[in-house]
């Protein structure tokens, strides 16, 4: 094998190909993820691999425990008979049993498919028959429930396998499992065929479809994307080399692993690199969790990096006149460190010593409350984020950098990096990566990322490639001088007010959610004479403003319509109107005053708003408006 290697080099310790333009790509000699965990395994034996907690304890699990629960869920699954190339989807939060899974399926030739646990009876049923699934993983007896409510309308499933049996202690069904049992099941395959697993992950391919990712669904039904292994080891081998992870690194993963950006940053990267994965305790807990974690690389979505500053605000807004002065110098200074270091301009020695006080007085002190006092890295992406907000955290000494991506694209084509970093873009094209903006404005992309298509809808999937062979992305965008990428905005997004004007929403959106009192926005305006925007409130925030002013409120509804918070939303869009032109000035508003979580049909799991949902669904509310 290792005279077919395409040129490799070493990068910060691991061998990839020195040209990231050709394929097949090889990681330490390896072409697919199980092989390379495989190697891992093999390797690094007892080192820990990953930790979770139990009855509120961190506890270490070994890359022998990784790999020996991953071969015998793989060998059970195919003892009850999964074939190659079958599909097995998974239904639970983040927890070790879905890495184990997730590898067990691919090393046994199998795909994994996720399911958000905020997903309807209706929508698994959806996403089982749309994939064909063979088996079906559930956490606990939740999702158990869900399934058990559908089950008639899933013929194709021959087996459901639940992995805590908490609350199920008793409960028996010829068509459900337990995990533990599985795993019995696969031990036993195992010592009757003992090369088994290893032929297995022998025979998988670059070109095998690895796992199937189903888009969040803003336009229509979710969508299946067969990503292969190369393109997966593609995209592990660029962030390796334009945001390295390092094997003493700490992550913590929280987003959910149906999302091909948690998938490729907490499945495949730590594989590659040999870093450890602590798992959030749930996504009420991140908080805690990054703080006790502290990881030295961290990736999210901006909703949570604007929680994290909005707490941050507030505290600052309830401190005495001198703890708010010296944090406004300590923000000075921390600012100008960052202008220079993005410029390339020296700090001048009274910069440099003003920084050095306020960093050792506050920053650091500052970075360690929100558990980012070890980050060497961290990183934004899956929507939108306010330049405002990444220039607070450089300021506070976080290098938060923003990249873009999609699933159709194994969850990267473009990041900042260190030193080389432009705020407002979302940096240049990954190492052999192509991008290009056709006369409309339109984002395309070519690279070895690009996915192969939609499950069993040829249609779409040719819709989605352009006659020779790239990417379309459906956003607005362009490229400068440098070849950093500025995405303006969704094509579907765009609004042309009567008078003819072309406004994408991006921009006033972000802005305004740069408000700790504001969670999220939602520009109107398409074929009328003004724009108008619907706000959702952080509930949190805007509870304390009332509290502390003493304004009278029982519920949600009643905070959303009391006339100090009316105000203060109000004098924030009043704000923000001075940054813009007339015509792209917000002329009117209304409150939300129902709180969407990712359970409402207005949301993703990702957290982000389905603009043409929210817009149907309060049309009333719209309409009072013009």
């Amino acid at each position: 094998m290792t005279n077919t290697l395409p040129p490799q080099e070493k990068v910060n310790g691991i061998m990839i190909n020195a040209d990231l333009s050709l394929g097949p790509f090889y990681i330490d000699g390896m072409d697919t993820t199980p092989k390379l965990f495989r190697l891992r395994a093999q390797t690094l034996r007892t080192r820990t691999a990953h930790r979770a907690k139990t009855l509120g304890i961190w506890r270490s699990h070994s890359w022998e425990d990784y790999f020996n629960c991953a071969k015998h869920l793989g060998l059970g699954l195919v003892s009850l008979g999964l074939k190659r190339g079958e599909i097995v989807t998974i239904l639970s939060e983040d927890n070790k049993e879905w890495m184990y899974t997730d590898m067990g399926v691919q090393s046994v030739g199998g795909i994994c498919s996720g399911v958000y646990t905020t997903d309807s009876a209706s929508q698994l049923v959806y996403l089982v028959n749309n994939s064909d699934s063979r088996f079906l993983l559930v956490e606990n007896d939740e999702q158990l429930d869900k399934f058990l409510q559908v089950r008639d309308q899933m013929p194709g499933l021959a087996k459901v396998i639940v992995i805590e049996r908490d609350g199920l202690y008793g409960f028996t069904d010829p068509q459900v499992m337990f995990l533990d049992e599985l795993y019995q099941i696969g031990a036993a395959y195992d010592a009757e065929n003992p090369q088994a697993f290893e032929t297995s992950i022998d025979l998988t391919a670059p070109e095998d479809t690895a796992i199937l990712v189903y888009t969040s669904g803003t336009t229509g039904k979710p969508k299946g994307a067969m990503i292969s292994h190369g393109n997966l080891m593609y995209s592990v081998s660029a962030g390796l080399r334009d945001a390295p992870v390092f094997d003493t690194d700490d992550q913590l993963c929280f987003l959910p692993l149906c999302h091909i950006l948690e998938r490729v940053f907490s499945v495949n990267a730590p594989i590659a690199a040999a870093s450890t994965i602590n798992f959030a305790e749930s996504p009420e807990t991140i908080f805690d969790n990054l703080q006790e974690v502290s990881p030295q690389t961290f990736v999210a979505v901006p909703r949570l990096w604007e929680k994290i500053y909005s707490q941050v605000a507030i505290r600052i807004g309830d401190a005495t006149i001198v703890q708010k002065w010296a944090y406004g110098q300590a923000l000075k200074a921390g600012g100008a460190r960052a202008e220079c270091l993005a410029t390339g301009k020296p700090l001048t020695f009274g910069a440099n010593l003003a920084y050095r006080f306020w960093n050792f007085a506050l920053l650091q002190n500052l970075r360690r409350m929100i558990g980012m006092d070890r980050l060497r890295r961290g990183g934004t992406g899956a929507a939108p984020i306010s330049p405002d907000l990444l220039k607070w955290y450089q300021a506070i000494g976080v290098p938060v950098l923003e990249g873009y991506g999609m699933t159709e694209s194994s969850g990267v084509i473009s990041i900042n990096r260190d030193g080389n970093n432009k705020i407002g873009t979302v940096g240049p094209a990954l190492p052999g990566a192509q991008i290009r903006i056709t006369p409309e404005g339109e984002v395309q992309y070519k690279a070895g990322n690009v996915f192969q298509g939609y499950w069993k809808n040829p249609e779409k999937t040719a819709e989605v490639f352009t006659e020779d062979g790239w990417l379309r992305t459906g956003d607005m965008g362009m490229l400068d001088n440098k070849g950093f990428l500025k995405i303006t905005g969704r094509f579907k997004d765009i609004i042309i007010t009567a008078g003819g004007k072309n406004i994408t929403p991006a921009e006033i959106e972000n802005k305004l959610k740069f408000s700790p009192y504001i969670s999220d926005v939602v520009v109107i305006g398409d074929k009328r004479k003004f724009l108008t925007c619907l706000v959702m409130i952080d509930q949190e925030n805007v509870e304390k403003f009332a509290q502390d002013r003493r304004v009278p409120f029982s519920n949600y509804a009643s905070l959303c319509a009391a006339t100090e918070v009316q105000k203060l939303i109000h004098e924030i869009i009043e704000e923000v109107n001075k940054n813009f032109a007339r015509v792209e000035q917000i002329k009117d508003f209304r409150l939300m005053d129902v709180l969407l979580t990712a359970d409402d049909d207005e949301l993703t799991p990702t957290m982000k708003l389905k603009r043409n949902l929210v817009e149907t669904k309060h049309g009333k509310l719209i309409s009072l408006m013009y």
